[in-house]
């Protein structure tokens, strides 16, 4: 009875039920579709965001108040308590991404990631010393890493072809936790209290334990679908999402799963190549045991056949690949790092990061200094920049039309001038005042819009574009886990330089000189983009969506079969 129970509970949290028989959950649909898994990883960065800043205003008294801190050292173990999350932050990043693509569901490591932030919101609230305080910070940090790493790896998983437009969403969401966090954080503290400021971060967290426990996985959620491979969703089948799955007798050797949108079966694209010659014979090489290679490269199937095909939706013979270069690498993450179009990805996100970092670390204390604001009418500003950020839906979906180049260039390239331009906003006079809030309207729309969406998307189009090269380079786990922990990575790592150099520039040469500094980082920027590859093929893109498919639901079949 305790066995059977701790294997239900096991297999709830994890979201793994390996009894195909079994009832499908309550509301699987909807735990399942598109729309709400895009929501729950919406509120996973909300959230961690959100917690990060509600803690800013509130820190200086937690130091002197809680922590017998005295007052001419606050400063000091301000600037150690960030260097400790962000270095978490970097550390766990690319580490969180190698678990990733290891595991067999997205969801646990997301549980893992929501525990961290809860246990390190319990000990900055409560914490009585310094220490503690900075092991809730290393949590806080590794909490980040999980949230990122794996909720946006989840997201490629889910969305499929529109991953620009879903990435658009996530701007959102970290566009209004970066505005409204430091502003509830400062009003509620002034007028409520230091505990009240937790009590709302720990309300944020439960409703995300919630929906974490009820999401479920699309890849989960295949093994309660019907002979077809329909499930109802919110109207959108992203490749390698809808499979459909067929079991043979228990004494049979393998399990053969097809997608639907490959098999004869899916009615939305016309096509009955069921019994295509082309198609069987791939259906019969990816579900081939495996034997271990000793060339640096290893195929996606058993028997290495003379030249490797990539099959359409036609289930007609798209490319070959010569016969001494099988297709899966031994190291795929190796290989990531060799490409220089995910490098160019990463150099322009920690330029952009630098830039985003500096501009927020700044310009709080530059309003202060120059119109004598408060702390409050200084976060509220921020509203100017955060606004346009609800474009940034429709910027992911032209950039999942045209790709990710020409919008992140255009966005860093009219960046420059405006931030150049923050030099002339150096008076307390009306017109500051207003020349500021345009040109931070505008920053919104340049930097955090068109910039900012396209380079999280160009990360799963240069992956995309070498799968198409060679398909199943990147095995049967894929990528993307460390791929966006290599994206969190260089996000942290260039806030950690813009925060440092922007506050020795502010500090020494001044605010015109950091001007000058951040235009030229934009103008940098805008030349990284070039190292973008072109738009992506939606031919070749279905392409790849339904090779992958069918592979991954070949794979699991082997590994059921193995198991029986």
């Amino acid at each position: 009875m305790t066995f059977e129970f701790s294997s239900r509970a096991r297999r709830f949290i994890s979201g793994v039920d390996n009894d195909k028989s079994s009832k499908p959950p309550c509301y699987l649909a909807f735990r399942s579709s598109q729309t709400f898994i895009v929501l729950v990883v919406c509120l996973a960065i909300f959230t961690d965001i959100l917690c990060y800043g509600l803690i800013v205003p509130v820190m200086p008294f937690s130091l002197t108040v809680q922590a017998d801190v005295p007052e001419d050292q606050v400063q000091q173990w301000t600037a150690i308590l960030l260097a400790c999350y962000s270095a978490a932050l970097l550390i766990g990043s690319p580490l969180v991404g190698i678990y990733a693509d290891h595991t067999s569901s997205r969801r646990w490591p997301l549980l893992l990631g929501l525990l961290a932030l809860c246990g390190s919101t319990v000990l900055l609230c409560l914490a009585k010393s310094v220490a503690l305080l900075i092991v809730g910070r290393i949590l806080q940090g590794l909490s980040a890493a999980i949230v990122w790493t794996v909720g946006l790896a989840l997201l490629v998983d889910t969305v499929g072809k529109d991953i620009g437009q879903a990435m658009g969403w996530v701007s959102i969401a970290m566009a209004v936790g970066l505005l409204i966090a430091p502003v509830i954080g400062g009003a509620v503290y002034a007028s409520a209290g230091y505990y009240a400021v937790f009590y709302i971060a720990f309300a944020v967290i439960f409703c995300d334990i919630i929906l974490r426990l009820v999401l479920i996985e699309k890849k989960v959620a295949r093994q309660w679908l019907d002979e077809a491979g329909v499930m109802a969703d919110d109207g959108v089948k992203s490749g390698g999402d809808a499979t459909t799955r067929g079991t043979q007798d228990s004494g049979a050797s393998n399990t053969v799963a097809v997608a639907d949108d490959v098999g004869g079966n899916n009615n939305s694209t016309g096509h009955k190549n069921e019994n295509d010659p082309a198609l069987e014979e791939r259906r019969e090489a990816l579900l081939s045991p495996t034997e271990p290679q000793k060339s640096p490269w290893q195929p996606d199937s058993g028997d290495a056949p003379a030249a490797h095909h990539a099959v359409t939706i036609e289930g007609t013979e798209a490319q070959t690949h010569h016969p001494d270069v099988p297709p899966v690498a031994v190291h795929p993450h190796r290989e990531l790092l060799k490409s220089r179009r995910i490098l160019a990805v990463l150099l322009g996100v920690i330029i952009e990061a630098t830039v985003v970092f500096a501009f927020d670390t700044v310009v709080p204390i530059h309003v202060k200094d120059t119109f004598h604001w408060n702390s409050t009418a200084a976060g509220v500003i921020f509203i100017c920049v955060t606004i346009p950020a609800f474009a940034s839906p429709l910027v992911g979906k032209l950039s999942d039309r045209y790709g990710a180049k020409w919008l992140s260039f255009a966005g860093f390239i009219a960046s420059v001038p405006l931030l150049v331009c923050l030099r002339f906003v150096a008076e307390n006079t009306i017109k500051d005042k207003v020349v500021l809030c345009v040109i931070l309207t505008l920053l919104g729309i340049t930097m955090l819009t068109f910039a900012n969406t396209p380079l999280l998307a160009e990360m799963t189009y240069a992956i995309e574009a070498k799968e198409q090269r060679r398909p199943g380079m990147w095995g049967e786990k894929g990528v993307y886990g460390i791929a966006y922990g290599l994206w969190s990575f260089a996000y942290a790592f260039g806030g950690t330089i813009g925060s440092i150099m922007a506050g020795y520039i502010n500090a020494g040469p001044g605010w015109v000189t950091l001007t000058w500094v951040l235009g030229l980082w934009s103008a940098v920027g805008a030349i990284v983009c070039f190292g973008f590859g072109p738009k992506r093929s939606d031919e070749k893109l279905d392409e790849r969506s339904s090779s992958n498919t069918l592979r991954g639901s070949g794979n699991e079949a082997v590994s059921e079969s193995k198991a029986v």
